[in-house]
């Protein structure tokens, strides 16, 4: 029986590197994509932020698509050590709000474009990108965080868009957005020492609860973002 591959992409993040592990320990060949490093043994060093890469993630994946039954998608950001999220509306940055998008929408956008010239009608491929809660336009009652809510509610419309898209070329495949709750991680660091322990994860729950989804989401799934409970959130 052929190995089922999962590309995870973003992986050199603290989640990526979870998701990889407990992907392997469940018997999957894991292939990955990243800026920088080698997170597995089959491994592509690149930018998902620029278009003209497109072509050459999709000659990474082609030898491996015959197998591939899944893309998890990681790479995001929250910010850097020039800025913070948002208080107030003064504090929206027009820099910062362009970096935002292009970190946190593009890195999909890129790999979609790359994935969908190898689908047909027969594929049956499960997509997950790591979103946000906050990214939910009707689930916002706190404001704030301007560049990182717009950038994630950008994302959870592109997730949208892709699954009705592929849900006609590829009518077994799957598309979600998911929310992974606050992981410590050089992304949240910043903002958990006052969280509360008990909604604050281990990269390894984290990552045990996105691969579980992984495994259990249908084509009857697609086109939602789903919180790390496997519950529903309003776009």
């Amino acid at each position: 029986m052929m190995q089922k591959t999962v590309l995870v992409a973003g992986s050199h993040g603290t989640i990526g590197r979870a998701i990889i592990d407990t992907l392997q320990c469940q018997g999957y060949h894991v292939i990955s994509i990243s800026r920088h490093g080698h997170s597995t043994n089959v491994h592509l060093c690149t930018d998902m932020t620029n278009h003209a890469n497109v072509e050459t993630i999709t000659h990474f994946l082609t030898p491996h698509f015959t197998s591939l039954v899944g893309v998890i998608q990681c790479a995001g950001v929250l910010h850097n050590d020039m800025h913070q999220p948002e208080k107030n509306v003064m504090q929206l940055d027009s820099v910062w709000l362009q970096e935002s998008m292009r970190i946190n929408v593009l890195p999909s956008v890129v790999l979609a474009q790359a994935v969908s010239p190898l689908l047909n009608r027969k594929s049956s491929v499960r997509w997950i990108s790591l979103s946000a809660k906050v990214g939910s336009i009707e689930d916002n009652g706190l404001g704030g965080w301007y560049s990182y809510r717009m950038s994630k509610a950008a994302l959870n419309m592109f997730i949208k868009n892709l699954a009705i898209e592929w849900g006609r070329k590829s009518p077994e495949s799957s598309v979600i957005a998911m929310h992974p709750g606050t992981t410590p991680s050089d992304l949240s660091e910043p903002f958990t020492k006052n969280w509360p322990k008990e909604k604050l994860y281990s990269p390894e729950m984290t990552a045990s609860r996105i691969v579980s989804m992984f495994t259990s989401m249908t084509h009857t799934d697609s086109g939602q973002l789903y919180h790390h409970d496997h519950s529903s959130i309003p776009w």
